[in-house]
C-alpha cells in the first residue's frame, strides 16, 4: 500500500465534503448521506448512511457506527470499514475455525484486537477451549461494541473463561504470558495503532508463546489491491515459522477479490489435516456455521496465481 493511500484512508469519512462539493464535481442528490472509504488512491467504495449511530474520536482511533439498509450495523474505524453485521460471520469463522478444527486440541487462544467481540464469540463455541484472552488497545472499541453491536458478541464477552487486556497487543507478546495453542490476529490496515502489528519483531514474538503444535492466523487485506501487505507478510512468515501459508475467503464489505489470511505455524501436520479429520471434529462439536464447513476448509488453501505470485513476494 502506498504512503498516499494510507494518508488517504485515515481521513476517508467524505460526507462533509460531499456537502461542500460543487454539483459539478458531485451530483448531491444522489452522493448526499453517503459514506465514502478511499482506502485507495485509485479506487473507493460507498455505503449509504441511512442513520449515524455513533460517531466519536477515542484519542486512539475515530469511531463511526452507521446502518445500512442491506449491510446492517457498520463499524467504521479511521475511515476503514472493518465490520458489518451482514457479512461478519464469514470473516470471523474462517479466522476461528480454520485453525481451532486443524489443530484438534485448543485449550487456550489469545485473540489481538477483536474488540467488536465476533471472533470471540466463534471461539466460544469450541467447549473444549478453556482460556480465551482478549487483547485489545482501545476500550472503546469494545464498549460501544457492547452498546452498538451486539450481535456480533453475542454474550461472549460474560462468557467465565474470557478475559479482557486493555493493551497494545504488541506489547503484550513482548512479556511472559501464554502459552496459547492459536493466536488469532484480528488487526487492522497497517497505518495507525494496526501498524505495529505487521512486523518480525511481532511475529516472532507471537511464535515465542505459542504451545508446540501452536498456529497463529491474522488478515491480510486484499490480496488484488493489497499484494504488497501480503509479501511482506509471507516474507516475515518464512523467516519465523516452521510452516506458512494463506488461505482466502470472501467477504463482500472487503472490495477487491478474496481476502487473505495469512497462517504461521510451528506444525505443518496442522495445515495437512484430512477433510475426514475436519468432518469428524466438526460434527462432533455441532458447529452452527453459516460460511465455514470443512470442505470450505480445505478448498480455502487453494489459491489463484496472482495470490502464489504476490507470497512469493515478485
Amino acid at each position: 500500500m502506498t504512503k498516499k493511500a494510507r494518508s488517504l484512508a485515515r481521513a476517508s469519512f467524505a460526507l462533509a465534503n460531499l456537502q461542500a462539493a460543487t454539483p459539478k464535481d458531485r451530483n448531491q442528490d444522489v452522493l448526499k448521506g453517503w459514506l465514502f472509504e478511499t482506502l485507495y488512491d485509485y479506487y473507493a467504495q460507498a455505503l449509504r448512511a441511512d442513520k449515524v449511530l455513533f460517531a466519536s474520536n477515542t484519542g486512539q482511533q475515530d469511531i463511526r457506527i452507521i446502518e445500512n439498509a442491506r449491510y446492517g450495523r457498520c463499524l467504521i474505524l479511521d475511515g476503514v470499514v472493518q465490520t458489518t453485521e451482514a457479512d461478519e460471520f464469514i470473516y470471523h469463522e474462517m479466522l476461528t475455525h480454520t485453525p481451532i478444527l486443524a489443530h484438534g486440541d485448543v485449550k487456550s487462544v489469545l485473540i489481538i484486537g477483536g474488540g467488536d467481540g465476533g471472533i470471540a464469540r466463534e471461539i466460544a463455541k469450541h467447549p473444549g477451549v478453556k482460556r480465551i484472552t482478549m487483547v485489545e488497545i482501545d476500550k472503546g472499541v469494545v464498549e460501544f461494541s457492547k452498546t452498538y453491536l451486539p450481535n456480533l458478541s453475542l454474550g461472549a464477552f460474560d462468557d467465565p473463561r474470557f478475559e479482557l487486556v486493555i493493551q497494545d497487543g504488541a506489547d503484550y507478546v513482548r512479556g511472559k504470558v501464554g502459552p496459547f495453542d492459536v493466536i488469532v490476529v484480528d488487526r487492522t490496515d497497517p497505518f495507525g495503532p494496526g501498524a505495529a502489528l505487521y512486523t518480525k519483531e511481532f511475529y516472532a514474538n507471537c511464535r515465542n508463546v505459542l504451545t508446540e503444535k501452536g498456529i497463529l492466523v491474522a488478515q491480510n487485506g486484499v490480496p488484488f489491491q493489497q499484494a504488497e501487505e501480503l509479501a511482506d507478510t509471507i516474507r516475515d512468515f518464512k523467516e519465523v515459522f516452521e510452516d506458512w501459508a494463506c488461505y482466502i475467503a470472501t467477504v463482500p464489505s472487503y472490495v477487491g477479490g478474496p481476502m487473505a489470511l495469512s497462517w504461521g505455524s510451528k506444525s505443518a501436520a496442522n495445515r495437512q489435516v484430512s477433510e475426514e479429520v475436519l468432518t469428524q471434529r466438526f460434527k462432533a462439536l455441532d458447529l452452527d456455521t453459516y460460511y465455514y464447513t470443512p470442505a470450505v476448509h480445505k478448498a480455502a488453501f487453494a489459491l489463484p496465481v496472482y495470490i502464489q505470485d504476490a507470497m512469493r513476494c515478485l
